[in-house]
């Protein structure tokens, strides 16, 4: 590659935000009250779903897995940032980029997995509400969760091998947020296609299999939705898919746009707003989604703080 460095890298520069030094501690201020928010909201909502009895449902159940794969998602690339505005940048190694590539892409295929069983979740207590406790049995619930973990852990091993098979010259700077693909396919030197054929074979089998599976789910449910006589009957199973329908549009949304769009339609502003969308904001809306969407989890709130409030009684 002609007019290129060919010195193999060992290390990357992320150089994110440093051309205005001073938004740096504005940028981190902000940053940290979002991770802060996201690990106490996701937090919370784990440990509501696992001491009350009320949300020991298939529904919750998945919920609580999402919750823990969002706080994950969110910690694997915010300290990094966090590091970035303190520092001015920040020098990382080729395997701790490595590290992050495989478990931001394991931590975010796993999220699309989760909502595509939450959507089929969704569908038969909808439109099978007769058979919805044989069909979703905790055997079930539980198969479905493994095979979301064990479809994301696929996909990042062999998304990770394909991209980090590729040699990277040149200059090492990154002005991106964490180890993602298109900032290091800038930076790859020599013949990337195929690698670059495994990635998209891969992708393909996470966002667009993934929308398929809730898209069609959907369907059904608004054809069942449709067929109820009353208004008010059609407001309230409507009310129950609600808050999964908010938290999908968020992910998927900033996904496609980050992912399927062409690079040419793009700038470098865009691509870190939506990466700090996917990255901090959703999963720290996540639980506020559910939480203030569903009577469940209000309740389940409610009670929460009174039994706190006794408790402080107590030792008062």
């Amino acid at each position: 590659m002609a007019g290129k460095n060919h010195t193999v890298l060992t290390e990357f520069f992320f150089t994110t935000f440093t051309e205005h030094p001073e938004l740096g501690l504005p940028l981190f201020l902000c940053f940290l009250g979002l991770y802060v928010i996201t690990l106490l909201g996701n937090s919370g909502m784990v440990i509501l779903i696992c001491t009350d009895s009320r949300l020991s449902t298939p529904m919750y159940f998945f919920l609580s897995h999402l919750a823990s794969v969002d706080i994950c998602y969110s910690s694997v690339t915010t300290p990094q940032v966090l590091a970035i505005l303190l520092e001015q940048g920040l020098v990382v190694s080729y395997e701790c980029c490595a590290a992050q590539f495989f478990f931001f892409t394991f931590l975010g295929a796993t999220d699309c997995y989760l909502l595509a069983a939450m959507a089929h979740d969704r569908y038969v207590a909808v439109c099978r509400p007769l058979l919805y406790v044989t069909i979703m049995t905790e055997k079930t619930c539980v198969a479905l969760v493994a095979a979301a973990y064990a479809t994301g852990l696929s996909a990042a091993t062999v998304r990770t091998a394909a991209a980090f098979t590729l040699s990277f010259c040149g200059d090492n700077q990154i002005d991106f947020v964490f180890c993602d693909l298109p900032p290091l396919l800038k930076l790859a030197c020599g013949d990337s296609y195929t690698q670059e054929v495994v990635i998209v074979v891969f992708a393909v089998f996470v966002i667009p299999a993934c929308m398929v599976v809730i898209l069609v789910s959907y369907l059904f449910i608004i054809g069942a939705i449709v067929r109820i006589p009353s208004v008010g009957g059609r407001a309230k199973t409507f009310s129950t898919c609600a808050s999964h329908i908010m938290a999908v549009s968020l992910f998927f949304g900033t996904l496609i746009f980050m992912y399927m769009r062409q690079n040419e339609g793009k700038s470098l502003q865009e691509a870190r707003i939506v990466s700090v969308m996917y990255t901090m904001i959703v999963p720290m809306l996540n639980p506020l989604i559910y939480s203030l969407r569903n009577k469940e989890v209000k309740e389940a709130m409610r009670k929460a703080l009174r039994s706190t409030k006794v408790f402080r009684r107590k030792l008062g």
